[in-house]
């Protein structure tokens, strides 16, 4: 199977060189779901939205998955591959440094996010994982790269995911090598205004002005 072109919406920041904040929606979302969230951010920081390839009853996804909670994961690997791909093919066209790239997904994008973080360690500078799940069921060898920062924000109330299989997922994050923070909120799946309050903290925390 090839690699297919990916729908994007990029938005760079007015002063150059910025890091870039990569948007990846739930499932049933699109390019411009995160793009309000995204604007919290500032104006120092470039916008690279994506739409997942994958449709589950015209929903788009960016992988697939057998049931609820159970992913196909050869098309994970695939999807999580084209993506990496997809990134670097972009960094050229749109002329932003692929080394300083911030994931930030939510559900189905958080678990693609998560992909990479453990198929190519060394590619993002960090992520925000809003309801995160462990993408494979068991988890290949990774080691993470000058311990990129990664945010995971969890809800206490999320019947969508199995909350000792997810500590596990923050856990090997952590042991092998990422600097993690990880937040269970008064919540079920769906974002409130404490995740935005916790990224942008984070965000700050790790990243001066968009400059990595």
């Amino acid at each position: 199977m090839e690699y297919q072109s990916l729908k994007y919406i990029y938005q760079a920041a007015p002063i150059q060189p910025a890091a870039t904040l990569l948007l990846l929606h739930g499932t049933g979302g699109n390019e411009t779901d995160l793009l309000p969230l995204a604007s919290n951010f500032g104006n120092n920081i470039n916008i690279l939205s994506v739409r997942g390839n994958v449709t589950e009853h015209g929903m788009p996804r960016f992988f697939k998955r057998l049931g609820m909670g159970i992913f196909d994961e050869k098309d994970l690997s695939f999807r999580t591959q084209e993506l990496i791909h997809f990134l670097r093919e972009t960094s050229k066209k749109e002329n932003f440094d692929i080394n300083k790239v911030i994931a930030l997904g939510y559900s189905n994008g958080a678990n693609i996010a998560g992909a990479v973080l453990i198929d190519e360690p060394g590619l993002l500078a960090g992520a925000i994982l809003f309801r995160p799940m462990q993408p494979y069921k068991q988890l290949p060898a990774f080691k993470a790269v000058n311990q990129a920062p990664v945010l995971l924000t969890l809800g206490q109330f999320d019947t969508t995911i199995d909350p000792d299989a997810t500590n596990a997922y923050v856990t090997a994050l952590q042991n092998n090598g990422f600097a993690t923070t990880a937040m269970n909120l008064s919540t079920g799946h769906n974002l409130i205004q404490e995740d935005i309050s916790l990224a942008l903290d984070w965000y700050h925390k790790n990243f001066s002005n968009g400059n990595i």
